[in-house]
């Protein structure tokens, strides 16, 4: 399905072709294409390249948000309208996600998800700005992408398994994960994660060998994303449902929505944030009956993370967090009968409450969980860490704290901040900073927080009244 236009493409490191796009997407209108084209005030030119390029190099592991941009700094990708639909043009596209003159299919469907994604959102969302206000709004949002991403799945049973960690882990870990998955698979599950490397993609590829053994086929793989992650954290090969969410806090939301339960896996910041965003969420009075499984798990060798996890939270959020997670050391059988076991938990209750089993319209997200956050020094100066908040309300500004340490570690607008005019300051009750502190310093010894080529870590952050 492709009009290859270079000579000799297999010998070289680039390739130029006219594609087809496979994989349900719908026709665009003339306004649309031109908003996509070219250099304009709407920017979706910029996007639609950094995303494509992203989806093109399916399988890079990278923590440079602008080491790909500086490796192909030739690319260009033009969505072009034409009398039988459209074509998209790639121009100088890796050469890797081609073989022999033909784009690999997979790649062509997640390509076809980022071009649905970016349209969507600006010509649907950003101009007919919603009918509804406030945290409905922003929720009716979340669910309107995932409709039009065609994710969201009538009269199945839920089976949705969420599986959160670290794209930078060790191959210990990374083994852990897969054997996880296996198990997950076995019994039916589907999986979704965040669609990188790592962590988000060794659930997948165990699940895929169970699904295979129990004969199961139209598997789900979802990974969700969102622009500013995606450029250091390349979709997997293994993800057959990419969804591009326009940013992190309804990229987690759609996780909550969409996921009957969520195993979290070792891993860094970013991991960190996943886990305060749903607590912080549990937390909250309106939520307190609702079932929710939240295991942590990792193999023998990683226990020591997740005691350090766990002794944060309760520091921070008092003991009586620890009820709405569980801790399983080195056992993945054990694992997925406890997520199995809790989802048949989840599906009893939207019985019971009349709630859809494809999206958790019941449970309650405040409306600080749901605006985005802006990481610059003066919000994260701004930051409210304090024990007399409510814990919802506390657990939702330590989120917003990982969430800036993530931009100021991998998201090009973060790393440009920090270069300019050095570390995020995060300042709050002195326990806590404390806390914090030693929590942070634990993930740059284990090698949770690394930089490109290997180099020693130079945090971006500077935790005061410590």
């Amino acid at each position: 399905m492709n009009d290859i236009g270079t000579a000799a493409a297999s010998q070289a490191a680039t390739v130029s072709a006219r594609i087809s796009p496979v994989g349900g997407l719908d026709i665009l209108s003339r306004h649309e294409v031109a908003r996509l084209r070219g250099a304009s005030d709407s920017g979706l030119h910029a996007l639609l390249r950094r995303c494509a390029l992203a989806v093109l190099t399916s399988g890079n592991i990278s923590d440079d948000p602008r080491a790909i941009l500086e490796q192909y700094p030739d690319f260009d990708i033009q969505v072009l309208q034409q009398d039988r639909g459209i074509k998209i043009e790639l121009s100088h596209a890796p050469a890797q996600a081609f073989v022999d003159g033909q784009i690999i299919r997979g790649i062509n469907e997640l390509l076809v998800a980022v071009v649905r994604d970016i349209v969507y959102v600006a010509t649907q969302l950003e101009q007919d700005g919603g009918e509804l206000d406030g945290s409905a709004g922003l929720t009716q949002d979340v669910f309107a992408i995932l409709r039009n991403a065609r994710i969201l799945t009538p009269q199945i049973d839920p089976n949705l398994v969420v599986c959160w960690g670290g794209h930078s882990i060790s191959r210990d870990e990374y083994e852990y994960t897969k054997r996880v998955g296996y198990q997950l698979g076995l019994r039916g599950m589907d999986i979704c994660t965040g669609c990188g490397p790592g962590a988000m993609k060794g659930p997948m590829k165990g699940a895929t060998i169970g699904h295979a053994k129990q004969r199961r086929r139209r598997n789900r793989y979802i990974g969700i994303t969102e622009p500013g992650i995606i450029a250091a954290e390349s979709p997997n090969p293994i993800v057959n449902h990419l969804v591009i969410m326009p940013d992190i806090e309804k990229r987690l939301e759609a996780f909550v929505r969409m996921g009957h339960g969520i195993i979290v896996f070792p891993g860094g910041v970013g991991t960190a944030e996943e886990i305060l965003y749903l607590l912080g969420i549990l937390l909250h009075p309106d939520n307190a009956d609702t079932p929710f499984p939240l295991i942590f798990t990792g193999p023998r060798q990683s226990a020591a993370y997740f005691e350090q996890i766990d002794r944060f939270l309760r520091l921070t959020l008092g003991d009586d967090v620890a009820r709405h997670y569980q801790i399983i050391v080195d056992d993945p059988a054990a694992v997925a009968r406890a997520m199995v076991k809790g989802i048949d938990k989840v599906r009893n209750n939207r019985l019971d409450t009349k709630d859809a089993f494809f999206f958790n319209w019941a449970l309650q997200i405040p409306l600080n969980f749901q605006l985005p956050f802006a990481p610059t020094h003066e919000t994260m100066r701004a930051l409210q860490i304090h024990r007399d908040r409510p814990r919802h309300e506390l657990a939702a500004d330590l989120r917003r704290a990982f969430s800036g340490i993530v931009a100021g570690n991998v998201k090009e607008q973060g790393v440009q901040a920090i270069e300019r005019f050095g570390p995020f300051e995060i300042d709050g009750d002195e326990e806590i900073m404390r806390a914090l502190d030693k929590l942070l310093q634990a993930f740059v010894e284990q090698q949770r927080m690394k930089l490109p080529g290997g180099a020693a870590y130079v945090p971006c952050y500077r935790v005061c009244n410590t």
